[in-house]
Formats: structure tokens, C-alpha cells, sequence
């Protein structure tokens, strides 16, 4: 029997990749050293998880920005604005994921997308009707031959082509991305040739698409590329999916000409009986038990009797132990985690985390023995104590946070009138200009903010230093936005140090961690809550800052909060009740702090719903039950205020053709969205459904570090209201600005506050 993980978290124990790669890009360090990095991350992954008792170890999981884009330079699907790039791969592929602006080369990036319905974002690939495709690079090849030198014998990972071209989309008509897999196929031929001929024993194909609802024609493709690539090379072939069950794909990943299947057996347990009962005689079946999705500690168990079962059905010769998907989704180390004052000795007790989770594969390994060691009965008796204990445990469950739950109404998810009724009275209030001009949030946190925060955790700044230091900051950013001409100012968020994660702060049934970072796209990483209990608000979190913010101008300053389903989605959430559940007690938590901001004076308040979309499952035949509590839940945030309190929301890379009717049903009063990448194509599913609120469609992507001048602003915002009708239109960034420096924030906002005049006096008199 062996030890199988999918992929391994990328960035390092401490962010040691972020911190390279930035550095890089900010000219402080060479190419040289940023891959010296890299190689060095590689090597420590793959000796810890040989030490740990994993036998089939990913090679090509490992990234300096994305896999899938990784893949897209593999494979030469480069789009033509790049041309001139193509002699410095490494600036290429960056250009590629970022946008390059310098000296004369000034190309904006690539789209960038949630990966499945994780907070991970990967760079869609971009085809063209005759799309050619070569094999450009061999990273894949050249990270197994890296690996064999250290004495470590992996299994390249790489994406399967028909996942591969779905993931990307088409620019210009008169084709379907599908229609390119027979030009595709002759570079996977190669890059497995190689891999062959390099020793490769094992090769994982990742075909996650195979999780999610497919059409006949697509599953007959599956039939034919797979007959075709089982030609191209005689490696043992692992076909995965993850995030969801095959279900009416069963009979065709059975039939596939593989050597092994893996199942993500965490988010769909009840696919094994139906495999098992057709299950090829010469196919292995790996049992994805160990979350690759969340920090619980495995239930050993209960995995035990699931690996019985296939063991009983197939031998245990042709089973392999398995992480359910890659563990990019989890932090690293809970080693790391030593302070007990941030992560409590009882809490920790119930986790997880990426290393661990090799231990709990390769301790599965050893128990399913005829006879496991002394040592893997102890782990399995620890393991019991340990379930036992949170079970047990009276942090979990608060008879106040039940008893509001039980009080809800339907009309509790209703604002006092339609939308119409609210937005006359709105602009009575608000006296707000055509176009109005605003951020989405949040301002540069600064390497002084990020010291300040740091210092006053050390105890070298008290409260009320770290206090008026912020206020000062806050302050600046208020006269900057009064002096440039922004309609509706915010405070900067500099009191912050995530969306998710202040507000975890905050509230009760939340726990934190010191280094429990994820990535979420490129250098960015995220440090999700953990969401351990009941979730109650014991007092106001943001109306302090709001009312500060509000007292230095007479225009308008939003309220910002992060609603309930971006809290939810972006955390690590209890598994021992549905997630619907848990999403309504923090609907209730931020329902009271929207009614205090209102009370508090705030005439405009902002609630960010980035994830609603990201959180949809994978099967249409389960959205319907998704969206509805997702969006009451929402609602129920929003519902408390009176019809003068402007409420927005803000999503970003979300694909909203499918689930227009529910982002309607949110009735927020302005929606702001990311359509720059996209050049304002998003916006047509909002027109087609004649969406009756306002939008305010992103005209630059503040994920790069380029800055647009005014008339490429201006062009998108031209198009914009040639789609939606100019009255209903807002001004504004894609996403709020931390990640970006002063000059180049001051520097776009002034050209998009100057577009924005332009197109007033286009539409003047409308």
C-alpha cells in the first residue's frame, strides 16, 4: 500500500517565496537568488515529505506564481502581446501574471479567476481560434531531474488537457476552446515522452473537470484524448479529481485507460460504494481521507474503516492513502504555532496543518497493517483523546448565539422598500454627482503601518500610540481624497491587517494563528481565521474608526465591513454543523454592526461579498440550496437599515452569467465589480439581465503594478455605459489598493477621477 499527496503548499514555512519574489520584483534582488529561493523551498518539501513516509512525492506543484500559468508557458500558449518577451521567460511569465510597465514595454496582464470554488486565484489561459501550441518549457522535466539529483524520486504533476483548455476562455468568436485539444495533444506527447525517458515511474494528470457536470460530447472526448495519451508514454499514469464526487462520470473515468484513480473521498464519501462496484481489475484507487481543504485533525478512525473497505474490495496492493487534494489550501507548520496567547494549547490540539497531514497519511499507511507498530496504535489512541476532548469541549457552543438564531424571520432579510424608493431618497441625501468617483476600501498598508502593528504586538507602542499613529495615517488619506475631488471617501482600513481577519478578531467562536498562511494568488498570502464556535459580535468593530473618518469631511466615508459569506469562505470553518448554519450567526454579528454604523451617522455602507460566487459548488444540481442561504444571509447583514443608508457590495473575479438572478436578489443599492482584465466584458451578462441597480465596474486592475493613464480609463468607462445605462454607473478601482505603493495609487486614482470628469461632460445632460 502507498502514500500519495497531490501537491504541497509552495510558499514556505515563513512566506520565504512572497518575500523573494517581491523583492525581485521591487529590483532588491537578483534572478538568481529569487530561483536559488525557489529551489530551496523544492528541496525542503520534498526531503520532509520522503522523511515522512510518503511514497508518491508531486514534483511540478511547485510554482513562482501560479500552475496553471506555469502550464500555459509549458505549453507556448502565449498570447501575442507578449512577443517581445519571449527571449527572458522569467520576465515573460511575470509580465504574463502581473502586467509589465517599463521603459517602452507596457502590457497589461492576463485574467486572473478563483480556482474552483477555493480562495485561490489562478491566470486564465487565453486562446485563439488558431491557436498554436510547442512546448516552450520544461519546468516539469527540469523539477523531476532536480528532485533525482537529490536523491528523491517523485511523481510530475501536471494539468490533463481537456481541465486545461476548459480552465481558459476564448478570445474571438467562431471557436470553442475544446475544439483546440487535437493541436494541444502533440506537446503533451512530448512532455511525457521526456518525463519517460527522464525514469518517471509515476506521472499524476489532474482532470478535476471530470468533478463537474460535463455534456456527452465532452465525456466521448475524455474517452478519445486519453486513449491517445495512453499511446504517448509507459509511466504509470494517476488520473485525480478533487473538490467533489464523479457521479454521472463514474462509468467514463472508470473506462479511462489509466493506471490509477484518485477520489476526493473528504467532499464526496458516498462515490466509493459506486466505484468500488465496477472497479477495474487493473486500476489502483486512491482514497483522497485526508482533508486537503481544512486544518481539523483527521478523524484516523473513521478513515480506517474507509481504507477496510477498499482494502476488502480490491487488496491492499491496488490502494493508495491519499490527501483528498493538493495541500496548497493549508498552512504549512503547526509547529510554528508557539504562542499559546494566539493559538490556545486546546485548540491547537484539534488541527492540522500541511505537515501534519503527512503524518496522518503515512500513520493510516501504518495502522491498515496486519500489525501496525506501538508506535502508530499511540498516534490512533492520541488521535481519539484529542477528538474526544473538542467534542467535549464547552468553548464550541453558546446557548445566547442559539437562541438568536431561532428568532429570525423572513422579514429580517428585507430592506424597507424596493430598490427605486431607496435610491430617490439616496440621491436626495447624498447629492452625489453623475459618475460618482470612489475606492472600493482599503488604501497602501505602508511598511510604517505594518511596523506600527508590529511594535504594539511586541508591546513597544502602547494602545493609544498605536491608536493616534493610525489616526494620523487615516487622516492624511482623508485629505488626499478630499484634495484630488473623490466623491465617496473611505478611511484607508490602516487599522487592519485583513478583511477577514480583523474582523475575526472581533468576534467570538473565532481563533487565529501566528503563520498559518495560504496563498491566494502570486506573492499574496492570507492568514485564514479558524472558525472553532458559536460566532457572536460582543461589541461594535468598526464605528470608532468610521466616525473618526467621518468628523474630517463633509462628504460621504463608507462603512466597511466584510460580509458574512466572504467571512465564511475565507476562513477555516468548524466541520461538526453545516457551513448555512455558521454563515447566519455571522450574518447576525454583522446585521448589528451595519444597524450601529447607521445610528453612529454613516450615510453609505460598504459590505464585501468577493466569495458568494466562489462558494458555489461545483454541481448545478446543489447551487440553488447554496445561493439561497448565501444570499439571505446577506440580506439579513444589509436588512436593519432605513432606506436613506446607501448599502453597497463589492465582488471581484467572479463569473456572474449563470447566478444573475441571485446577485440580483441581493438588492444591494450599488454593486462594485472587477471588469478591467476583462476589458468591461463582464458587464454584458449585467445588461442581458437587465440588472435594476447601480455598478460600478472596475476601470484598472489594481493587481499589477502598472498604471493606466486616462484615456485607457476613459475607453473602458466609454464602454461601460454603452452596456449599462449611464445613470446607474460608478467609478472605481477593481479591488481596494492595500497591496499597491502610494505613488503609483495616487497616480492612477488622479487619471481615473479625470476620466471620470471626462466622461460627465460626455454625458452631460443625459
Amino acid at each position: 500500500m502507498y502514500t500519495n499527496i497531490l501537491g504541497y503548499p509552495r510558499i514556505g514555512k515563513l512566506r520565504e517565496l512572497k518575500k523573494a519574489c517581491e523583492a525581485y520584483w521591487g529590483g532588491k534582488i537578483s534572478k538568481e537568488i529569487l530561483l536559488c529561493q525557489g529551489k530551496l523551498i523544492r528541496e525542503e518539501n520534498w526531503k520532509m515529505q520522503e522523511t515522512s513516509g510518503i511514497d508518491l512525492i508531486p514534483s511540478n506543484d511547485f510554482s513562482f506564481y501560479d500552475h496553471v500559468l506555469d502550464m500555459t508557458l509549458t505549453v507556448g500558449a502565449i498570447p501575442a502581446r507578449y512577443d517581445s518577451l519571449r527571449n527572458d521567460k522569467l520576465e515573460l511569465y511575470f509580465a504574463m501574471a502581473r502586467g509589465i510597465q517599463k521603459g517602452d514595454k507596457d502590457v497589461i496582464a492576463m485574467e486572473m479567476t478563483k480556482w474552483f470554488d477555493t480562495n485561490y486565484h489562478y491566470i486564465v489561459p487565453e486562446f485563439v481560434k488558431d491557436q498554436e501550441f510547442s512546448l516552450f518549457d520544461t519546468k516539469a522535466v527540469d523539477e523531476y531531474k532536480e528532485a533525482r539529483k537529490l536523491g528523491v524520486q517523485t511523481k510530475p504533476v501536471l494539468i490533463g488537457p481537456i481541465s486545461y483548455l476548459l480552465l481558459g476562455k476564448e478570445k474571438g468568436g467562431g471557436f470553442h476552446r475544446i475544439d483546440l485539444i487535437e493541436r494541444l495533444l502533440p506537446v503533451y506527447a512530448q512532455l511525457l515522452k521526456l518525463l519517460e525517458d527522464e525514469g518517471a515511474e509515476w506521472i499524476q494528470i489532474d482532470e478535476p473537470f471530470l468533478a463537474l457536470d460535463l455534456d456527452e460530447q465532452t465525456r466521448e472526448l475524455y474517452r478519445k484524448v486519453y486513449a491517445q495519451i495512453r499511446e504517448y508514454t509507459k509511466s504509470k499514469l494517476l488520473l485525480t479529481t478533487y473538490f467533489d464526487g464523479l457521479k454521472d462520470n463514474t462509468q467514463i473515468a472508470l473506462a479511462l485507460p489509466v493506471d490509477a484513480l484518485h477520489l476526493d473521498l473528504v467532499r464526496c464519501p458516498e462515490q466509493l460504494d459506486a466505484v468500488l462496484a465496477e472497479f477495474p481489475a487493473d486500476k489502483t484507487l486512491s482514497l483522497g481521507i485526508v482533508d486537503g481543504r481544512n486544518i481539523w485533525k483527521n478523524d484516523l478512525e473513521q478513515s480506517l474503516s474507509v481504507v477496510r473497505k477498499a482494502v476488502k474490495a480490491l487488496g491492499t496492493d491496488r490502494v493508495l492513502i491519499a490527501s483528498s487534494s493538493s495541500l496548497l489550501h493549508v498552512p504549512y507548520d503547526l509547529e510554528v504555532e508557539t504562542r499559546e496567547e494566539v493559538l490556545s494549547a486546546e485548540i491547537k490540539r484539534w488541527l492540522a496543518f500541511a505537515r501534519q497531514k503527512l503524518q496522518e497519511v503515512a500513520a493510516l499507511k501504518d495502522l491498515s497493517a496486519d500489525h501496525p507498530s506501538e508506535q502508530a496504535q499511540r498516534v490512533l489512541a492520541a488521535n481519539k483523546q484529542d477528538l474526544a476532548a473538542k467534542k467535549a469541549s464547552k468553548l464550541i457552543h453558546h446557548a445566547e448565539v442559539a437562541r438568536r438564531v431561532a428568532t429570525v424571520q423572513e422579514q429580517d432579510a428585507k430592506r424597507k422598500s424596493v430598490f427605486k424608493e431607496r435610491q430617490r431618497v439616496q440621491r436626495d441625501s447624498l447629492g452625489l454627482p453623475s459618475f460618482p468617483t470612489t475606492t472600493i476600501g482599503s488604501f497602501p498598508q505602508t511598511k510604517e503601518v505594518r511596523l506600527w502593528r508590529s511594535e504594539m504586538k511586541k508591546g513597544n507602542l502602547s494602545a493609544d500610540e498605536y491608536n493616534n499613529l493610525l489616526k494620523e495615517e487615516t487622516r492624511r488619506c482623508i485629505d488626499w481624497q478630499e484634495e484630488v475631488g473623490l466623491d465617496v471617501l473611505v478611511h484607508g482600513e490602516f487599522e487592519r491587517n485583513d478583511m477577514v481577519e480583523y474582523f475575526g478578531e472581533l468576534l467570538d467562536g473565532f481563533t487565529f494563528t501566528q503563520n498559518g498562511w495560504v496563498q491566494s494568488y502570486g506573492s499574496r498570502c492570507v492568514k485564514p481565521p479558524v472558525i472553532y464556535g458559536d460566532v457572536s459580535r460582543p461589541l461594535p468593530m468598526t464605528v470608532d474608526w468610521s466616525v473618526f473618518a467621518q468628523s474630517l469631511t463633509p462628504k460621504p466615508v463608507k462603512g466597511m465591513l466584510t460580509g458574512p459569506v466572504t467571512i465564511l469562505q475565507w476562513s477555516f470553518v468548524r466541520n461538526d454543523q453545516p457551513r448555512s448554519a455558521t454563515c447566519l450567526q455571522i450574518a447576525l454579528a454583522i446585521r448589528d454592526e451595519v444597524c450601529d454604523l447607521e445610528k453612529a451617522g454613516i450615510k453609505i455602507i460598504q459590505i464585501d461579498e468577493p466569495a458568494i460566487r466562489e462558494g458555489l459548488p461545483l454541481r448545478r444540481g446543489s447551487w440553488n440550496e447554496y445561493l439561497q442561504w448565501a444570499v439571505d444571509c446577506f440580506r439579513i447583514s444589509a436588512g436593519g437599515v432605513r432606506n436613506e443608508t446607501q448599502i453597497h457590495t463589492h465582488m471581484c473575479y467572479s463569473e456572474f452569467n449563470d447566478i444573475m438572478e441571485h446577485i440580483a436578489r441581493m438588492d444591494a443599492d450599488v454593486i462594485t465589480i472587477e471588469c478591467s482584465r476583462s476589458q468591461m466584458e463582464l458587464l454584458d451578462v449585467f445588461h442581458d439581465f437587465e440588472y435594476p441597480n447601480e455598478i460600478g465596474p472596475g476601470v484598472y486592475d489594481i493587481h499589477s503594478a502598472r498604471v493606466p493613464d486616462k484615456e485607457e480609463m476613459l475607453v473602458l468607462l466609454r464602454k461601460a455605459a454603452g452596456i449599462i445605462h449611464p445613470d446607474l454607473l460608478w467609478v472605481n478601482p477593481d479591488c481596494g489598493l492595500k497591496t499597491r505603493n502610494w505613488n503609483e495609487t495616487k497616480e492612477a486614482l488622479i487619471e481615473m477621477i479625470r476620466a471620470a470628469e471626462e466622461i460627465r461632460k460626455e454625458y452631460s445632460g443625459f
